[in-house]
């Protein structure tokens, strides 16, 4: 795609107004996205999973081993297991891996930590359970991916086989250059979003804290993890950052960059070939870390 057609693709985006009640924001949100057309090989199914609301997300065909766990974004605010499921479908569709998307609780009703032990406690059944588990997740989702499994490090259990992340936020502390030097071209946040995002996740606790900004965790023995973000993001740097450290401590990890690709630029498959591109790449990751761990790899 050439870079006036990634500019179009921007251009569909706007940033949201500061000030409105996650009530307005939530409504916004779900006219937009808790209604898109799934496919028709795709079936939702209600269930709970370590005591959790969330959605069965069955794609004909996909039927091979292993479970996708999906975290939607939304700033820890908005989103739902619906909306999660318009990553989580095709993420199984092109791995034939099946998935569930999680209806974690929101802020500010039930702020930091409610979610992360949300993911945790979902992710203990399927483990428990004897289910191999991928976990993916998109902006907010993408950090509480990173601390389930900083808990479920801290707890003993096993790591997953592997982690997606989509445009991961990891610093609720928005120290990250982009926050401001990517302000402009970021068609959807500025650092003024993030903060009050942040403070209504937060709700007065400490952002430093590794499970709200893993991006400073100790990341020694995770799972092996794919990233992908676009240049055109104020958290750009949230991934980054996150991917320089995991090297360095010895964390497989790989990175996609797609230069003036917007947030979360996944949910453009169709329309954006490199949205396309990503989710193969995803789905591939998938069923490689699936398999490996399978026949005894390292995960």
């Amino acid at each position: 795609m050439s870079a006036e057609d990634r500019e179009a693709a921007r251009s569909m985006m706007e940033k949201g107004k500061l000030g409105r009640p996650p009530e307005e924001q939530r409504a916004e949100f779900d006219a937009r996205f808790a209604n898109l057309p799934l496919g028709d090989d795709v079936t939702l199914v209600e269930r709970t999973l370590g005591g959790v609301p969330a959605l069965d997300v069955r794609v004909a065909g996909a039927d091979q081993d292993g479970v996708i766990l999906y975290l939607h974004g939304g700033g820890y605010v908005i989103g739902s297991a619906r909306t999660g499921a318009n990553l989580a479908a095709p993420l199984s569709r092109r791995s034939g891996v099946p998935a569930v998307s999680l209806e974690y609780r929101l802020a500010p009703e039930h702020p930091f930590p409610a979610g992360v032990h949300d993911g945790l406690a979902a992710y203990r059944e399927l483990v428990e359970g004897g289910q191999n588990v991928v976990i993916a997740g998109d902006s907010a989702g993408g950090g509480l991916a990173l601390a389930v499994l900083l808990a479920a490090r801290a707890e003993g259990l096993p790591q997953p086989a592997g982690t997606v992340l989509f445009s991961p936020w990891t610093d609720t502390t928005l120290t990250g250059p982009s926050i401001d030097a990517r302000g402009d071209y970021d068609p959807l946040f500025s650092r003024a979003n993030m903060v009050e995002t942040a403070e209504l996740y937060l709700g007065g606790a400490d952002p430093h804290n590794e499970l709200a900004s893993p991006v400073f965790a100790d990341l020694k023995r995770l799972s092996p993890l794919l990233v992908q973000v676009g240049s055109a993001e104020v958290l750009l740097d949230d991934a980054l950052r996150l991917v320089a450290r995991a090297a360095e401590q010895e964390v497989d990890v790989s990175l996609d960059v797609v230069a003036g690709a917007p947030h979360v630029y996944q949910y453009f498959a169709g329309l954006m070939p490199e949205a396309d591109e990503a989710l193969d790449h995803a789905a591939t990751f998938i069923k490689n870390r699936l398999r490996d761990k399978t026949v005894g790899g390292v995960a």
